[in-house]
């Protein structure tokens, strides 16, 4: 059971004195790295085979069996936290450094993304090799910022409101609270991704057809779509332990991450919303 999966943890109760003389945790032998490899190689060659002769059941079951390694490893990771004397005060820490540099390796990328789009609408002669080329290209009509792209961004900052609320309540030991919030923002965060779904099927241009804006527009916006329905997982299998009982105002990192996981989903659409709406808005369909 391995304490370096990405911080799906939270302890509950209290710990006595760990039994040996050191405050780390020694990992016992886990087969969970070594099969979560075979399956995303299998994923990995999986693409590649559909794209050349169109066969998906490799995807398929490095996908299954990717799915089926990370339910299996936190479930150990949870076992973990449960057993006195392993989850130290100065392992929880070292959780907490992970979870700190998962989510800075994500800010990069999505830098990436940003680069990619602000390259080309800062230098779009580049796309078409026109001395006065304009960005978004001609041709391209872009979303409606103050339509579903306006609605999504007040969801997503509700949603942070309700996850911190969620925290406050189980700060104070206040469990209602904690599980009504927490209820609330995965309702939210479903209903994201729904109007998403329903903004990408009404789409003006499409992934294909749209040349370099709609590969960055898709990129960007859909991997951030695909962050949402991650931290919405995250935050429902938090809910179903809060529920539980799990959780207690002194011990609840699992929560805690899913709660950073979360605040960063929303930083991130606010400057797509503002860069890549508002201000690669140009001729708006209708």
């Amino acid at each position: 059971m391995a304490s370096s999966a990405p911080a799906a943890t939270a302890e509950a109760g209290q710990e006595p004195a760990p039994p040996h003389k050191h405050p780390y945790h020694l990992v016992d032998p886990s087969p969970w790295p070594l099969v979560g490899a075979f399956a995303a190689g299998a994923m990995l060659f999986g693409i590649i085979l559909n794209a050349h002769e169109g066969a998906r059941w490799m995807f398929l079951a490095g996908l299954i069996g990717l799915l089926f390694t990370m339910f299996m490893w936190w479930r150990d990771v949870l076992k973990e936290s449960r057993q006195p004397g392993v989850h130290t005060p100065i392992v929880r820490l070292g959780l907490r450094y992970g979870m700190m540099l998962f989510i800075a390796s994500e800010v990069m990328f999505f830098v990436a993304f940003f680069w990619a789009y602000f390259h080309f609408a800062i230098f779009p002669e580049h796309v078409s090799g026109a001395a006065h080329a304009v960005w978004p290209p001609e041709g391209i009509k872009t979303f409606d910022p103050f339509h579903l792209p306006l609605l999504n961004t007040l969801i997503l900052l509700l949603s942070g409101c309700t996850v911190t609320w969620a925290h406050h309540g189980l700060l104070h030991n206040d469990r209602r609270a904690l599980i009504q919030g927490l209820a609330l923002t995965v309702l939210l965060g479903l209903s994201f991704t729904a109007l998403q779904a329903l903004e990408y099927y009404e789409a003006p241009f499409a992934f294909a057809g749209g040349g370099i804006y709609s590969s960055t527009f898709f990129l960007a916006t859909g991997f951030h779509g695909f962050h949402v329905m991650i931290g919405t997982i995250f935050l429902a299998v938090c809910l179903f332990r809060a529920i539980r009982g799990d959780f207690t105002p002194e011990r609840h990192f699992g929560f805690e991450a899913a709660a950073w996981y979360w605040h960063f989903v929303d930083v991130v659409w606010l400057f797509l919303f503002v860069s890549i709406y508002v201000l690669g808005a140009g001729d708006v369909a209708h």
